[in-house]
């Protein structure tokens, strides 16, 4: 495993006025993952998970907190200044098998929809990917989620198809 790569953290003020601090995840964030997916509704959860999870596990959670930095990368807002507040948003790739493109997921608290987290962790996202030399960026997206379809649109992902499913689209960004 990478170290803690700290260097990375900083904040930000919100057009609302409020402070988050956007930071990569570590081991210690089990707790406030957990919290996270247990705070989003139902249809949050299937839009990011793509089926319909129940009450999320302490597996999943563990899971989600266990970044290696070098083969997946995890960042995480928080809410208030500080590196251990409230965690309101998640963003991740993995690195793909073919070690030049990565699949990414993020998802953001139901009440901080709409603060501009998602494009600050997408930002931070895409950064750290072409720095580890990453050339594409990928993603599913149920079709029926047309919020994360035009956010994707406009960070400049590619709608593309997914041969012979037509409840999914890929999306795609060169790096």
């Amino acid at each position: 495993m990478a170290e803690y790569p700290a260097h990375l953290a900083h904040t930000h003020r919100l057009f609302d006025g409020r402070t988050v601090t956007i930071r990569p995840a570590r081991p210690g964030d089990a707790g406030g993952l957990h919290e996270l997916l247990n705070g989003l509704s139902g249809e949050s959860r299937y839009l990011r998970f793509q089926k319909w999870i129940g009450a999320p596990s302490d597996k999943l959670a563990g899971y989600l907190a266990d970044i290696d930095y070098d083969r997946q990368m995890a960042f995480v807002c928080t809410a208030s200044e500080g590196a251990d507040g409230k965690i309101v948003g998640d963003a991740r790739y993995y690195v793909s098998p073919d070690g030049k493109s990565c699949e990414f997921g993020v998802m953001i608290d139901d009440a901080w929809h709409n603060t501009g987290i998602a494009g600050l962790l997408m930002d931070d996202l895409i950064h750290a990917a072409r720095a580890r030399g990453l050339k594409r960026m990928e993603g599913q997206v149920l079709a029926v989620n047309p919020t994360m379809l035009r956010f994707a649109r406009g960070l400049g992902f590619a709608i593309r198809p997914v041969p012979g499913d037509i409840t999914a689209v890929r999306i795609v960004k060169k790096l």
